[in-house]
């Protein structure tokens, strides 16, 4: 073949605009086919066109989609096919069409096993050792998985499928999730064509942070019109797979499907949870007791199998004297009141009631691939991305977000909302026993690498490619592995190359072997663990295991007492035999160190929540600044880009041109229910209030009524000593009149992880106080607002004032 084309007489390259290097998606070597091979003269007609290089690309004929179904913290034992006590007919219709894996294993957090499950690689080569929103600026927890490990999707989509997300994300640091960052590490922005969900690690089940594609968008409907998230998941699942079905039939998708189910906050529709009342008041002991009978009866787990015992690390310290967390210790259920133990059980109902209806939207979506001829050549791979989390602590909560304020809950409040726990009304977590219950027979929970962290439900269902029906696997694995197995069943290669990044080797092994023998070998060798200071290797049929809580600020880790499980005989890590094999033991520290080497896994961090988000050096869109000038008409400023408040002393000017006296509703809001702060306009009087982790809501109101024509509406915070919470005195003015002061309490952190931002003229969604006048989103109506300045400099109001003023003079 020539290497030039002779065009009028002179002489050109063959291909003027692709490069010959560029790799083909199958096999790794360079796509040459891709060049163009036409002749090109001056007159089109004298020429020959070549469409090649210019086609979509094209899957294999007969090529299966892939449905990839993500659920959160939902723990081992939680569903029926682990035993569980949760009724889950669609997860059990899944099992009994593929394959049910008793031994698979996650890395303890969401961010970083949805890396490894996108992937194929390890949560730190993905620079996910930890959440996304806890970036720590080392290669291995940057909070940015590297272009050189390419997803599923990215793949994928450059062989011809459609690439889909629905629901959570939470893999693209707090920094870029806002309007004003890149969106490179958006779905859309690795691989997904649609995408329609939530960018961070939660949301309100009932007022969702909805993102469709790369923008914010208001939820289709309120929950008092039946809106709940999971179900607006499931109707747009169906909707992206019908809009291009109906266009190629032929054309196969990956679609990854990830409910905010079953994380924190537990929303349910009401009649959910009451299929649940009364079928926990056996408490989280004598579940875990039943369960593991049922286990052993399913085969899940076999007849000699042990339960492992109540807080077996409590009275373990630190070097230095530090106590095990009180966040990680579950109260024995004998121990506990009647109006306590009635609590916790309401806490577990609902918890069931939003695992089964999760299970019935999976239903849904099933129903339709089936009705429309798909879902016999679908590979679905259905799995929980850690064990069940216990951040609602020994006691539970009604507002998570006193968690991450470092605040208590209080069982007394807690009780109040008993028959309320579930709906709009709270932000709840069950107690920290449930999560044991849920990860039975397990020790510990989410976050750490005992097998209650890490031992997680995984489902392969296949028709067409599976011949197995209905049967266990108990072959050890890890999230690492479904990416190499994907592209094993699909007959894929991963390329060396995907858009200019050269990729790094998948470091998952293909699960296949195991698909049509139940005695095959596992093809895995070692697996790698690290999570906020938790450490944990496999190797071979034997486990070694750091005793180090995580987030607890111990450090010291090489002071750090290790135990030895041969998981082979004991999968439930009950016989410690470090003292019994001490060789074998500083063994397998070894292989962790190695590993730790071979996939970026240091420097460890066990830092609290509190110290790693208050880091100055974390990146942010914009460096912090004395003013913030926000306006009207303009998409929800997330919290993580907006101003902080927190500590400190605020003042926050609106100018307005209040044309009516009838002039009411939202001038500036930040934050929810469960945690914020508004000014507002209601029966011509200025108000303000500040809602305190969803406990006390402080409000402080005009002496007078608000006047017509221009004005500057003003409220301003002096915070009063050094004491935290942050106590002071709230003035409202208008203009530089006084019109009314009181006392507040302040909120010492976030007003929530990842929910609902700043907005100006309007609270949307979840509204920080009921005493809005008007109907959601409360839009301040009869006047104009020009804008919203918010000063933390300390500086005099009348100074802010002035330049309110001022800058409303230039509109």
């Amino acid at each position: 073949m020539p290497a030039h084309r002779e065009i009028c007489g002179r002489a050109f390259p063959r291909d003027l605009s692709i490069d010959p290097a560029r790799r083909n998606f199958v096999t790794g070597e360079s796509e040459v086919a891709k060049q163009f091979n036409g002749v090109i003269n001056v007159d089109i007609r004298d020429s020959e066109p070549d469409w090649e290089p210019y086609r979509q690309p094209v899957a294999p004929e007969g090529a299966p989609n892939v449905l990839y179904i993500v659920l959160d913290d939902m723990g081992f034992s939680a569903a029926q096919p682990w035993g569980g006590l949760i009724e889950t007919p669609n997860i059990n219709r899944l099992a009994q069409s593929g394959l049910t894996y008793t031994n698979w294993h996650t890395t303890a957090l969401c961010s970083p096993t949805r890396s490894s499950l996108l992937t194929g690689r390890n949560h730190t080569t993905n620079g996910m050792a930890c959440i996304a929103e806890a970036t720590t600026g080392f290669p291995n927890g940057n909070g940015h998985i590297p272009f050189e490990c390419a997803t599923v999707a990215e793949v994928l989509g450059e062989r011809g499928w459609n690439t889909y997300m629905l629901g959570k994300w939470h893999l693209c640091s707090s920094d870029e999730m806002n309007l004003a960052s890149s969106k490179r590490n958006w779905p859309i922005g690795r691989g997904f064509e649609r995408y329609y969900g939530f960018l961070g690690g939660e949301t309100n089940q009932w007022y969702p942070d909805l993102v469709y594609d790369n923008h914010p968008v208001p939820q289709p409907a309120t929950p008092a019109e039946g809106y709940h998230l999971t179900t607006d998941l499931t109707d747009k699942a169906i909707e992206f797979v019908k809009d291009a079905k109906v266009i190629a039939p032929e054309k196969p998708f990956f679609m990854y499907f990830c409910p905010g189910a079953t994380h924190a906050p537990h929303h349910a529709p009401k009649e959910w949870i009451e299929k649940y009342a009364g079928k926990f008041d056996m408490g989280y002991e004598r579940y875990r007791e039943l369960v593991l009978e049922r286990q052993k009866q399913l085969g899940v787990l076999p007849a000699d199998a042990e339960l492992t015992t109540i807080n077996p690390y409590v009275e373990e310290t630190s070097a230095d004297g530090k106590k095990w967390p009180d966040l990680d210790v579950v109260r024995p259920w004998d121990s506990l009141s009647a109006d306590e133990q009635r609590l916790f059980c309401r806490m577990a109902e609902v918890y069931a009631g939003f695992l089964s209806h999760t299970d019935h939207e999976i239903g849904r979506l099933l129903d339709f691939l089936e009705a429309s001829g798909e879902l016999d050549n679908t590979v679905v791979v259905f799995v929980s991305d850690n064990g069940a989390s216990a951040e609602g602590g020994p006691n539970g909560s009604v507002n998570e977000n006193k968690f991450f304020n470092s605040i208590p809950d209080d069982m007394a409040e807690n009780l109040r909302y008993l028959d309320q726990i579930g709906s709009p009304a709270t932000y709840n977590h069950y107690p920290s026993g449930w999560a044991w219950a849920f990860n039975t027979p397990f020790k510990l929970w989410k976050r750490y690498n005992f097998e209650g962290g890490v031992a997680d439900p995984l489902i392969i269902s296949w028709p067409r490619g599976i011949r197995a029906r209905g049967e266990l696997r108990h072959q050890y694995c890890h999230a690492t592995d479904i990416v190499p197995t994907l592209y094993d069943c699909l007959g894929i290669e991963l390329p060396t190359e995907i858009k200019g990044y050269q990729q790094i080797p998948l470091e998952g092994v293909s699960l296949r072997p195991t698909f049509e023998d139940a005695n095959a070998p596992t093809p895995k060798q070692t697996a790698f663990y690290s999570m906020l200071g938790s450490r944990a290797i496999w190797h071979r049929g034997w486990k070694a295991v750091s005793v180090h809580p995580t987030i607890a600020g111990w450090s010291n880790f090489d002071n750090d007492r290790w135990e030895l499980y041969h998981t082979d005989e004991d999968p439930t890590e009950m016989h410690d035999l470090a003292a019994e094999h001490p060789v074998k033991l500083r063994d397998m520290v070894n292989i962790w160190f190695n590993e730790a080497g071979k996939y970026h896994g240091l420097p460890l961090d066990d830092r609290t929540a509190v110290e790693v988000l208050a880091d100055p050096t974390r990146p942010q869109i914009a460096p912090p600044r004395d003013r913030y000038v926000y306006y009207p008409d303009a998409a929800e400023v997330p919290e993580s880009a907006a101003v902080n408040i927190r500590n400190r002393s605020y003042q926050i000017a609106v100018t307005v041109t209040v044309d009516s006296t009838d002039a009411n509703g939202v001038l500036f809001s930040h934050g929810a229910r469960f945690g914020g702060h508004s000014l507002y306009v209601k029966d011509r009087r200025l108000k303000y209030a500040y809602n305190f982790v969803g406990s006390n809501l402080q409000v402080v109101e005009a002496d007078t009524d608000l006047p017509t024509g221009d004005v500057v509406l003003a409220a301003v915070f002096e915070r009063e000593g050094d004491a935290m919470p942050a106590t002071g005195t709230l003035t409202l003015y208008i203009n530089d009149r006084k019109v009314g002061d009181g006392r507040i309490t302040t909120q010492p952190g976030n007003f929530s992880l990842v929910g609902e931002g700043l907005n100006v003229g309007k609270d949307p969604a979840e509204p920080v106080t009921d005493d809005y006048p008007g109907v959601s989103p409360y839009e301040f109506v009869g006047g104009t607002i020009h804008e919203a300045i918010v000063d933390v400099s300390g500086e005099p109001y009348v100074d802010l004032e002035k330049e309110a003023v001022a800058m409303a003079s230039r509109e």
